[in-house]
Order: structure tokens, then C-alpha cells, then sequence
């Protein structure tokens, strides 16, 4: 019976990948994701120059990249729901391309005001990018293959962190390549997702842009008014409405908000452990997201069998106790291979998280208000992420950084007991 199971699981993920338009998005994104962690890391060693051991100075950098959920987020889904999905990405693209070409220019030139704008601008475009391409997911794969194309997605970073973080960490200690040539690697990486994302749009595509382009100038009058605002305060309606979408809620913001408080402690925790700026942490990045990938092709095999909510509970559990391991092992014990076993342990338990709540998501929302419901949920998860970020931030000053970490363990391991306990009700 196992084998028979197994064999029409295979069969299903054969099927998945023989659809090109979603094998062209995957691909993308991909590539894209190799490029942003050649960003991030070269970003974490710039900090790490200028002011080493600094949780603060790493939350203000973060902020530039999640500030534009709030400004740009709420606006942008309503755009999405309203235009052609492929043209809004590969457009985004091309300009987070351009722009992250910018950078160098501006470190050569030591305008680090100017390199964080170019962050600041190149996130706000990325507000359109990932509800379009969030929306656009269902409308590539059948509704029985979602949890399995939500699977293949979250592969898509993993794949991309795994490759980009220890590649982003030998590199940017390299005398001749260092964070700019990581930055020019980032921008060509854009280009290319364009170019895949390019491969699946219809062969009308240079009058479906001008179709575009003249609804945009008729919004450009009442309609942002009118109905942009309306359809934003919509979205937040469907979260609301939704039993289903006020637990994925709930999720999100325990997730984000935990994450949050780890994301600058773990950073520097592991810098002064082991004396090194970003090589071990793009070690240590590279288990994390192997972790991620491990549970998200078990999870995407297996997790039809489970329900989905107490699924979601069990990770958190499991993920409270991983990173409660890795804050005693670290501190205790600081041997790198120990720590990238449980690194990956932390990312085989959040990955049904993801592809989970992903899928409760795509199953609830009507196509045609997905954009304003996933920008809303990005403002939601990011206010929590940015947030407790600050506070974990701040708190570091006065508490050791490993009794962070536990705690931060200790609320993921009690949030998913204690939903455990009351799983009737949902």
C-alpha cells in the first residue's frame, strides 16, 4: 500500500514538473534567489565593518527592506489584482535589476545613505512582485496540485539560499570580487528571472503591456481614489471573514514575530562564536536552508495525510525545541558541524509552516482578490517580524544573546502546545 502511495506521489510531482509555465516561474526564481543572498551576505559584511557586534545597526539595515511592506504593500495588491500577473513581474525585474546595479557605484563612492535608498527602492518594487507571483501560482497548477507546487515553490529559496549563502560567504572575502561584485551578480540574476518569467506570457504580450498601460493612465485619475483604497480595505475584509485566513493570521504573526526576535541576535550570536564576519554564517545559512528544503520535499511527499492546522501546531513545537538546542550547543559547544545539523533540524521543522499556510491561503481566497489578500498578510507578518526585531535589538544591550534565543525557543514550543490543546476549536 506504501509503495502504491509513493508511486502516485511520484507520478503527481512528474506531472508538476512537465508543466513548463510553472518549471519557467520556479526557475526564476531560482536564479533570483541566488542573487539575494549574494546581496544579503554582502550587506551583513558591510554592517559587520562599520559597526561589528551591532544588533541595532543590523535591525536599521533590515528596516529599510521591510518598511515598504507598510508603504508600498497595501497599494501594490490592489494594482495586482488589476493587471496582467507575468508583466508586473517581469517589469519588477528589470528595475530591481537596474537599481541593484547602482550600489557599487555608491559604495565606491562611501554614499551609504544612498545604498540604503537604493535597499529601500529595490523592497518597494518587490511589493508588487511577490503578491503577483504568489496570485499567479494558482492560475499555472491545478487546485489538487497546490500543496505540491507550493513545495516545488518554497524550493525555489531554498535552493537559491543554499547555493547564494556559502557561495556569498567565501566571496565577499575574496579580494577581487568582494560585496560589489556580489551586488553585480545580484542584478544579472534579475535579468534572468525577466527573462524565464518572460517565457510564459502569451504571444500577445506587447499588446496585453499596452492594454496595460492604458488602464494605468485612466486609474491614474479616480480609480486610485475610488476603488484602489476600496480594494485594499477589502482584502483586510477577507482576512477577517475567513475562519481559515484568521488562523493563517495567527501563524504568520507567531512565526514573524519569533523570527524577528531571532533574525539580528542569531546573527551576531554566531559571529562571536566563531570569530568570523560571514563565512560561518553562510555555513551555518547553508544547513539552515538544506533543513528547509529536506522538510519541504518530505512534507510536500507526505502531508496530505496530516490535517493541515495541527500540522502547522507540530512544527511549531518542534521548532521551539530546535532552536532551543542550538542556543545551548553554540554556547556550550561552539563546534560548526554540530551547529549546522541543528540549523537544519530549526529549517526541517518551519518548512510545514510555510507550505501549509501557503496552501490554506490558495484554498480559501477567491482568484480574484489573491493580490490584496497576500499584501495584506505581508503587512501583518511584517509588522510582527519588524517589530519584535527592534525589541530583541534593544534587549540584547542588557540580556545575554543565548537567553534570547531560548526564549524565543521557549514561546515557538508553548504557542504550538498550546494550540495543540485547544485544536477543537479550530
Amino acid at each position: 500500500m506504501g509503495s502504491i502511495f509513493t508511486e502516485v506521489r511520484l507520478a503527481r510531482f512528474r506531472e508538476l514538473l512537465t508543466n513548463k509555465n510553472f518549471i519557467f516561474l520556479w526557475l526564476g526564481q531560482v536564479i533570483s534567489n541566488f542573487g539575494d543572498r549574494l546581496n544579503q551576505m554582502a550587506l551583513v559584511a558591510l554592517v559587520y565593518q562599520s559597526n561589528p557586534g551591532s544588533e541595532i545597526a543590523l535591525a536599521k539595515l533590515i528596516s529599510f527592506t521591510i518598511i515598504p511592506v507598510f508603504i508600498i504593500g497595501p497599494i501594490a495588491g490592489a494594482w495586482v489584482d488589476r493587471f496582467d500577473k507575468r508583466n508586473i513581474m517581469i517589469v519588477s525585474d528589470i528595475i530591481r535589476g537596474l537599481l541593484v546595479v547602482s550600489i557599487p557605484l555608491f559604495i565606491i563612492s562611501k554614499q551609504i545613505l544612498l545604498v540604503y535608498l537604493v535597499i529601500f527602492l529595490t523592497f518597494s518594487i518587490s511589493r508588487f512582485f511577490i503578491p503577483s507571483k504568489m496570485a499567479l501560482i494558482p492560475e499555472l497548477v491545478p487546485k489538487d496540485k497546490l500543496l505540491m507546487a507550493n513545495s516545488l515553490q518554497d524550493t525555489t529559496h531554498m535552493i537559491g539560499n543554499v547555493t547564494g549563502l556559502v557561495v556569498a560567504g567565501v566571496i565577499v572575502n575574496i579580494r577581487h570580487i568582494g560585496a560589489i561584485g556580489g551586488f553585480y551578480i545580484d542584478a544579472a540574476t534579475f535579468f534572468a528571472s525577466a527573462a524565464l518569467i518572460g517565457m510564459i506570457v502569451r504571444k500577445d504580450f506587447a499588446g496585453h503591456i499596452n492594454e496595460d498601460l492604458k488602464v494605468t493612465r485612466e486609474a491614474l485619475g479616480t480609480s486610485i481614489r475610488r476603488s484602489v483604497f476600496s480594494d485594499m480595505k477589502e482584502g483586510v475584509g477577507y482576512l477577517i471573514k475567513y475562519s481559515n485566513m484568521r488562523f493563517v493570521m495567527l501563524v504568520f504573526f507567531l512565526l514573524m514575530a519569533g523570527l524577528g526576535a531571532v533574525s539580528c541576535v542569531i546573527i551576531v550570536f554566531i559571529q562571536d562564536a566563531f570569530g568570523t564576519a560571514t563565512r560561518d554564517l553562510g555555513f551555518l545559512g547553508m544547513f539552515l536552508v538544506a533543513g528547509l528544503f529536506l522538510g519541504s520535499l518530505l512534507y510536500a511527499r507526505a502531508g496530505q495525510r496530516f490535517h493541515k492546522k495541527k500540522a502547522i501546531l507540530a512544527s511549531f513545537i518542534a521548532t521551539g525545541i530546535a532552536i532551543i538546542l542550538f542556543a545551548v550547543f553554540v554556547s556550550k559547544f561552539p563546534n560548526l558541524a554540530v551547529a549546522g545539523c541543528l540549523a537544519a533540524l530549526i529549517g526541517a521543522a518551519v518548512s510545514p509552516i510555510m507550505i501549509t499556510t501557503n496552501t490554506l491561503t490558495h484554498e480559501t481566497i477567491p482568484p480574484e482578490i489573491r493580490g490584496r489578500i497576500f499584501s495584506s498578510l505581508e503587512a501583518v507578518i511584517h509588522l510582527a517580524f519588524l517589530v519584535f526585531m527592534f525589541i530583541a535589538a534593544i534587549a540584547a544591550k542588557y540580556i545575554d544573546r543565548f537567553w534570547i534565543l531560548v526564549a524565543a525557543g521557549v514561546v515557538f514550543f508553548l504557542s504550538g502546545l498550546w494550540g495543540i490543546t485547544r485544536a477543537k476549536r479550530y
